[in-house]
């Protein structure tokens, strides 16, 4: 009861991860424009992400325009898109299999040390997807951080990070410690199972004698 219990937590710390990754892929504030460095208030703010980019009035309204070509952008975007899009193809898989390999399911095979094995699989699927976000996010976030300290970049173009990276970072690791989780709690099964398994032996072998 207490793996199955276990298995539940870290199926549902990956779960609101992979609802995290999903957000952060779609938000467009990756980065946002900076005051710092004058004291000059712009009426329109900035922000930028894998697929558009917005202006912000002060009057509240938002203007977003699509980025019109692929292969154009900057090479960390790219790479950056298809992370973020792998991470949630392989959350998708991952949910899918843990499912199937959890205790507390009825769902496939019901030998346990099958669902253990399924369920490991689906914890290693999670710890990739939060590894992809983690490289993603922290690639974005290190490419603002140049640009914002580089002299050669004027004052009014510079950028901070925005809302989403902050909520990218926070996806990756529910997505990674819901993944250990599911991995820890069937490894420990196993092993107590082959533990088991090996003390038995020997009784049976004294009832044939």
């Amino acid at each position: 009861m207490a793996n199955s219990g276990f298995q539940l937590l870290g199926y549902f710390l990956a779960l609101g991860g992979w609802i995290g990754i999903i957000s952060t892929t779609v938000l467009p504030q990756w980065k946002q424009s900076s005051y710092a460095g004058d004291a000059i208030i712009m009426a329109v703010g900035l922000y930028e992400g894998l697929w558009m980019s917005c202006a912000s009035q002060s009057t509240g309204q938002v203007q977003c325009k699509i980025f019109d070509s692929l292969l154009s952008l900057d090479v960390h975007i790219q790479t950056c898109r298809a992370l973020m899009v792998i991470s949630v193809l392989m959350g998708f898989i991952a949910i899918i299999v843990s499912v199937v390999g959890m205790k507390c399911t009825k769902v496939g095979d019901n030998n346990p040390s099958t669902k253990s094995k399924i369920a490991i699989s689906g914890g290693s699927l999670f710890l990739i997807s939060g590894v992809c976000t983690l490289v993603a996010v922290s690639w974005y976030a290190t490419q603002v951080s140049n640009h914002f300290f580089d002299p050669n970049t004027p004052i009014n173009a510079r950028y901070e990070f925005g809302p989403a990276l902050f909520v990218g970072w926070a996806a990756a690791i529910l997505m990674m410690l819901g993944g250990s989780f599911l991995c820890c709690s069937c490894v420990n099964e196993d092993s107590r199972g082959q533990q088991l398994y090996r003390q038995s032996q020997p009784s049976t072998a004294r009832e044939y004698v």
